[in-house]
């Protein structure tokens, strides 16, 4: 592995654990008791073992130098530790929604405290380190409500709750989930998608069915359940374990409803069966929604889920 140590304009970079215990404190307070602080700080810290490697590891920049062919040379692609202002620093990434390499926004993985509003000029002004490619934004972490940022374009909001604390809402008779055998439904799942996606085209931005292959891994871990709503297959929701932000969570792979059971005020039985359904209760139901989502949103809202915090984009100049 080849690596650099420092590069013009970057500070000395701290540990991963650093990085984690930076991390937890710009989480929501609500959080803190849902996962033991100890195993929370590991789980960030094995998170951000990678954000060093993409700051240190030139065979790695080359690597995706090659990949994505987005013009300037390796050293342009490793992650940045910077010092944006006399209190605050930030670990930088140059990033390419859904690997598109026309799309490049710069990505605030870490934060030596949380963003405030009044950090953004300066943040920009650090995103310039990546100003060979162009990009024209940046996103950022803040756990504050949406109602905060009023005038920034939302991206994917963090909507969890201790399983054990969803498991008591009310949740229609006529309304089942039963384990999903296989992935025999995948086609009738997309045309779902589809159908939601022609009556509000801004869907496919917001929401994608996850693919076959993914179905069959949540099928393989036991968490993945068909919906039945009056005896009738209604759709798909289903977890996978693995950390979100720390939290040790089940995170919702898929909720769907077909569109026969659309309409009827479900969506939030969907989180209330899943949880039921779980077998740890101590563990965490967690899930990303568009902050553009307000059905998906408020679901989630009804069914005892919180928002939690979430990603922001903001203008570059």
């Amino acid at each position: 592995m080849t690596t650099t140590d420092q590069l013009p304009g970057i500070t000395d970079l701290p540990t991963a654990a650093e990085l984690a215990a930076f991390t937890l404190a710009a989480q929501h307070p609500a959080t803190h008791d849902w996962t033991d602080p100890a195993t929370r700080l590991r789980n960030l810290t094995d998170e951000h073992e990678f954000d060093l490697q993409l700051a240190t590891d030139l065979d790695l920049a080359a690597q995706r130098a090659d990949f994505l062919n987005a013009g300037p040379a390796a050293p342009a692609y490793l992650n940045r530790w910077m010092m944006v202002s006399a209190d605050l620093h930030a670990m930088l990434s140059i990033r390419f929604l859904g690997l598109d390499v026309t799309k490049p926004f710069v990505d605030v993985s870490v934060t030596s405290r949380p963003v405030t509003r009044a950090d953004l000029p300066a943040l920009s002004d650090a995103a310039r380190v990546y100003a060979a490619f162009h990009p024209p934004r940046l996103r950022f972490w803040s756990a504050a409500p949406m109602t905060d940022w009023p005038d920034l374009d939302p991206d994917r909001r963090v909507l969890a709750a201790p399983v054990g604390d969803l498991r008591g809402y009310p949740v229609p008779d006529d309304l089942t989930l039963t384990p999903t055998r296989d992935t025999s439904r995948h086609a009738d799942a997309q045309a779902a998608y589809d159908a939601v996606d022609a009556a509000h085209p801004h869907h496919p931005h917001e929401a994608r069915l996850l693919s076959a292959e993914d179905l069959q891994e949540c099928i393989d871990a036991g968490t993945m359940f068909d919906v039945h709503w009056r005896g009738e297959w209604a759709g798909y929701a289903g977890t996978l374990a693995h950390p979100q932000v720390g939290l040790d969570a089940q995170v919702v792979q898929e909720l769907l409803l077909a569109p026969h059971a659309r309409g009827h005020g479900l969506g939030a039985a969907l989180s209330t069966l899943l949880a039921r359904h779980l077998p740890d209760p101590a563990q965490v139901l967690s899930g990303t929604i568009h902050g553009r989502n307000r059905g998906a949103l408020n679901a989630a809202a009804r069914a005892g889920r919180r928002d939690v915090g979430g990603w922001w984009w903001a203008p570059l100049p």
